[in-house]
Protein backbone atom coordinates (compact mmCIF):
# COMPACT_ATOMS: atom_id res chain seq x y z
CA UNK A 1 0.00 0.00 0.00
CA UNK A 2 2.61 2.66 0.33
CA UNK A 3 4.03 2.28 -2.81
CA UNK A 4 1.01 3.77 -4.26
CA UNK A 5 0.75 6.32 -1.59
CA UNK A 6 4.39 7.31 -3.11
CA UNK A 7 3.15 6.98 -6.78
CA UNK A 8 0.39 9.40 -5.67
CA UNK A 9 2.39 11.75 -3.96
CA UNK A 10 4.52 11.84 -6.83
CA UNK A 11 1.76 12.13 -9.51
CA UNK A 12 0.56 15.15 -7.55
CA UNK A 13 4.05 16.81 -7.64
CA UNK A 14 4.16 16.53 -11.32
CA UNK A 15 0.46 17.54 -11.80
CA UNK A 16 1.31 20.45 -9.82
CA UNK A 17 5.24 21.08 -11.81
CA UNK A 18 3.69 20.76 -15.10
CA UNK A 19 0.71 23.53 -13.87
CA UNK A 20 3.74 26.08 -12.56
CA UNK A 21 5.32 25.40 -16.54
CA UNK A 22 2.50 25.78 -18.33
CA UNK A 23 1.20 28.54 -16.59
CA UNK A 24 4.50 30.37 -17.07
CA UNK A 25 4.80 29.48 -20.51
CA UNK A 26 1.58 31.28 -21.64
CA UNK A 27 2.66 34.26 -19.89
CA UNK A 28 5.77 34.48 -21.52
CA UNK A 29 5.01 33.47 -24.77
CA UNK A 30 1.49 33.92 -25.43
CA UNK A 31 1.02 37.31 -23.43
CA UNK A 32 3.05 39.45 -25.02
CA UNK A 33 1.92 42.57 -27.02
CA UNK A 34 4.39 42.27 -29.27
CA UNK A 35 3.14 38.85 -31.08
CA UNK A 36 1.54 39.43 -34.48
CA UNK A 37 -1.90 37.01 -34.81
CA UNK A 38 -0.35 34.21 -36.76
CA UNK A 39 2.65 34.11 -33.93
CA UNK A 40 -0.19 33.73 -31.34
CA UNK A 41 -1.31 31.03 -33.06
CA UNK A 42 1.82 29.24 -33.71
CA UNK A 43 2.25 29.37 -29.97
CA UNK A 44 -1.17 28.35 -28.96
CA UNK A 45 -0.71 25.05 -31.15
CA UNK A 46 2.44 24.41 -29.63
CA UNK A 47 0.62 24.43 -26.51
CA UNK A 48 -2.13 22.15 -27.27
CA UNK A 49 0.31 19.77 -28.52
CA UNK A 50 2.36 19.67 -25.24
CA UNK A 51 -1.68 19.17 -23.31
CA UNK A 52 -1.93 16.63 -25.96
CA UNK A 53 1.49 14.25 -25.13
CA UNK A 54 1.08 15.03 -21.48
CA UNK A 55 -2.24 13.73 -21.30
CA UNK A 56 -2.08 10.53 -23.20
Amino acid sequence: MAILQQVAAIKGAVNGLMKEVLEEHLREHLGGEDLTKEQRLGEVEDVISILKSYLK
